[in-house]
């Protein structure tokens, strides 16, 4: 036997290479902190998968998702967040705060104001994982957080003398009406005197939506006898009165909004000079909001509720296994499992906290948006955690029985904007192509689920800026959305009518997937129809290589010029005529930011007709020759990607990553994944290249590494080498295990093409799989070298399209 001494190194990667593959120890390759600087907007702090209580210190610069790294200081520590939005802060509510004394025993000299009690913090002390964070502010307190599904609760260690000056250890802690937006209407709160508990409500509005919703909250605490208690408005406080009440006076407004809260005031903590805060949270009303947090957190244990958190989220995670072979950079281990844990973060369960109606369904929230997460957000769902993409279905199933309109995007209980199509109609088809009898028996209605997507397609809403539809008499008989379009059925933004033409397109394309699956013949060749009008043409005979080219009906004008290229979608008016927009506006080459959902948003949305020409994900067969064929296709979309025009930021980037599987060269697909990964996804807090969406950059690097990428809508994986020797995921719900392995791995990534592959011992040369390899289990293997190969070339390895593989909605009119 011979005995080698192993170097610290060596250690340590061999440590890292065994712990990836079990139990809690995957948590450690988990960094909250990605995506928490440069606009990411990542929720870092304590949650439960798809939990509603989300507690983090909420940062005064850059804190739409509550910590922000590069934030500077913070404002206090709230209960409710969401992970990945754009522009606009939501939720932060009822945010308490705590102070070691008061300056000479003053009760005024202690700071009530946001504005006043702004605070900066040690960034060298954040400690973030998985359903906990903790910081310590300039004041040397140290906040600690946990939570489970409605309650947070919080740790603050004080010091022995509070670093104010003349201030004895007499900690404050209180709890202000405000949210992130300061968008609070009206709210009021209560202090008990006795106990200290402090409880409210408030009327507040949501970030990217109409309405507004009413919160709740109850705050209790443990660890230090009572000293006093008050409330507060503006910056001044008293301790006779307990109560307050505030409604906006027109003057007093967001975003300076008046300040007003309750406080409690404690003798100095007895045991470690900790003070235990449990924030209790409802939608219902204050004593739901008290009981949900007696009955989650009874005695304030902070570290058996942290240990829960630990195994909810392992058992979440856990249905990975990772390999990551020989020489692999522990970095992207961190990448790979901090992206599965984004998309676990969001949508968020608020069963049993709807008040707008009863139920028995499950009722999920914030989605922010469908636009952004259809892509590949649900699709990891759907392998990671099929029962919570079941429920969320079900919920938004829900949502059309009891609104009439499934929403494109919901949040804080309110209808939220649409930013395009009816693209909850595609992961309602992404689920019913995948596992359509499975969710069945587990609740979900495929008759109803079917009259929604119906709605979204036939009937146009009198507000189609929150659900559904707009301009749907001209799609139907125009086939196209004019810039100009005359539409006296409804009310919306009457913008982006060439992004809006290929979304309906897609949408359409879906709902004939559902018709043709649930036997309604007609309805299936109807959409079918439909989904060809992003490119709508007079044909000379049945077959679809006769197309008359020169009669184009629709938006894509053959003749338009950008970059050397021709043949862009483009403006058309109500009688037919053109009109123009560059096709390199609103790319980050020209005028990135002007094609947003404002009056004057442009014909396309967040995006540029370059990229828009290429979205035509269920008929790619069909785009490509009209590019010019193959070889034409190939070095268009390589122009695409590396002439500063795509903008991987922004999820409709994803689908061009993969889109080189569509003319036989799957080996390109990866080498666009291998520079994505990791020059714009890496383990930095800028560590994604846009707003997260809900996880939507976190379920594209994970999906990638996993070496798959969905075509959101359909039973089709793109196949890439996974980014690890090993990939393995097990299905909730079957209890199969799917794995994908690497023969001849590569750790420098140089061998990344794939040279022949095996399922389940046989050939396969599809450069694609289907669902059923997770529902059922099995081994990919792929057989890696340094150059491309012929493997998934030919025609008929290529993923369908419903000009040549009609099977895909079972309608064939050749």
């Amino acid at each position: 036997m011979t005995t080698r001494v192993l170097s610290g190194l060596a250690l340590l990667l061999l440590s890292q290479h065994i712990a990836a593959q079990s139990g809690s120890d995957i948590l450690q390759f988990v960094d909250p902190l990605i995506g928490t600087a440069n606009g990411g907007h990542v929720f870092a702090g304590a949650t439960l998968p798809f939990g509603m209580a989300k507690a983090v210190p909420d940062s005064v610069f850059d804190g739409q998702g509550g910590y922000a790294t590069k934030g500077g200081k913070i404002k206090g520590f709230s209960h409710m967040h969401d992970s990945g939005t754009g522009g606009a802060p939501s939720l932060g509510n009822f945010p308490i705060f705590p102070q070691a004394g008061c300056p000479d025993d003053e009760l005024n000299n202690c700071v009530f104001s946001q504005t006043d009690r702004e605070i900066y913090v040690y960034n060298s002390t954040v400690q973030a994982s998985p359903g906990y964070f903790s910081v310590k502010m300039v004041s040397d307190i140290k906040a600690e957080m946990t939570v489970t599904n409605h309650t947070a609760l919080y740790r603050f260690t004080f010091p022995e003398v509070p670093l104010e000056s003349n201030a004895t250890l007499a900690p404050l802690i209180l709890a202000d009406l405000n949210d992130l937006p300061a968008s609070r209407s009206k709210g009021s709160i209560a202090v008990d005197e006795d106990t200290g508990r402090i409880s409210g409500s408030g009327t507040f509005n949501p970030s990217f939506g109409i309405g507004s919703y009413e919160l709740h909250f109850c705050t209790d605490f443990s660890g230090a006898d009572i000293r006093d208690t008050g409330v507060f408005m503006n910056n001044r406080a008293g301790n006779q009165q307990k109560s307050v009440e505030v409604v906006e006076d027109g003057i007093n407004i967001s975003p300076q909004i008046l300040p007003a809260g309750a406080w409690t005031q404690f003798e100095a903590p007895s045991d470690d000079n900790q003070i235990l805060v449990r924030v209790g949270l409802s939608f219902i009303s204050v004593e739901k909001a008290c009981s949900n947090a007696e009955t989650e957190i009874p005695d304030f244990d902070f570290e058996g509720v942290y240990e829960a958190a630990v195994q909810a989220w392992t058992d979440t995670l856990g249905v990975f296994e990772i390999k990551p072979g020989d020489g692999v950079d522990p970095k992207f281990q961190k990448i790979f499992w901090s992206g599965v844990y984004r998309a676990g973060i969001s949508p968020q369960d608020y069963t049993g906290e709807n008040p707008l109606w009863e139920s028995d369904e499950p009722y999920y929230d914030s989605y922010y948006c469908i636009w952004d997460s259809f892509r590949s957000i649900h699709t990891l769902l759907t392998i990671m955690d099929p029962l919570a993409q079941i429920n969320m279905m079900r919920s938004l199933v829900e949502i059309w029985r009891q609104e009439g309109w499934l929403p494109d995007c919901r949040m804080s209980l309110c209808k939220g904007f649409t930013q395009g199509g009816s693209n909850a109609d595609v992961i309602l088809a992404d689920l019913f192509v995948k596992m359509r009898d499975i969710a069945a028996e587990h609740g979900l209605d495929w008759e109803d689920t079917y009259k929604a997507v119906w709605t979204d397609a036939e009937k146009e809403p009198l507000d189609w800026a929150v659900g559904g539809r707009g301009g749907l008499h001209s799609w139907k008989n125009l086939h196209y959305i004019p810039t100009d379009d005359y539409d006296p059925y409804g009310v919306g933004p009457f913008t982006r009518s060439i992004s809006r033409t290929v979304e309906y397109a897609y949408d359409d394309f879906c709902i004939a997937e559902m018709a043709n699956g649930l036997g309604n013949s007609a309805d299936a060749q109807k959409y079918s129809e439909r989904s060809e009008y992003w490119a709508y043409v007079e044909f000379a005979s049945n077959c679809p290589k006769t197309r008359k080219l020169t009669d184009h009906r629709n938006m894509f004008k053959p003749d338009v010029q950008s970059r050397n290229y021709t043949g862009f979608l483009q403006v058309r008016f109500l009688n037919g005529t053109w009109g123009y927009q560059d096709p390199i506006f609103c790319s980050p080459l020209l005028n990135f930011t002007s094609c947003y959902l404002n009056p004057d948003g442009h014909e396309t949305y967040e995006g540029s007709t370059w990229l828009y020409t290429f979205f035509v994900p269920h008929d790619m067969a069909s785009l490509i020759p009209m590019l010019g064929g193959p070889a034409a296709f190939v070095d268009r979309l390589d122009y695409f990607h590396t002439s500063g025009l795509l903008y991987i930021g922004d999820e409709q980037g994803f689908l061009p990553v993969y889109q080189y599987h569509y003319v036989g060269r799957p080996g390109k697909s990866a080498e666009r994944v291998h520079y994505y990964i990791p020059d714009q996804f890496n383990t930095s807090s800028r560590g994604i290249p846009g707003n997260d969406d809900s996880g939507a950059m976190g379920s594209f690097v994970a999906l990638s590494m996993m070496g798959m990428f969905p075509n959101p809508g359909q039973d089709v994986y793109f196949i890439t080498p996974p980014f690890f020797e090993e990939v393995s995921v097990t299905n909730k719900i079957t209890g199969k295990k799917a794995t994908i392995r690497n023969i001849n791995f590569d750790a420098s990534y140089k061998d990344i093409y794939i040279q022949s592959a095996t399922l389940n011992g046989k050939p396969y040369t599809k450069n694609w799989f289907s669902h059923s390899f997770f529902n059922d289990g099995g081994v990919l293997e792929l057989t890696l070298g340094a150059n491309e190969s012929s493997w998934g070339t030919r025609e008929q390895d290529l993923p369908p399209s419903l000009s040549t593989n009609h099977e895909m909605t079972g309608y064939s009119k050749w």
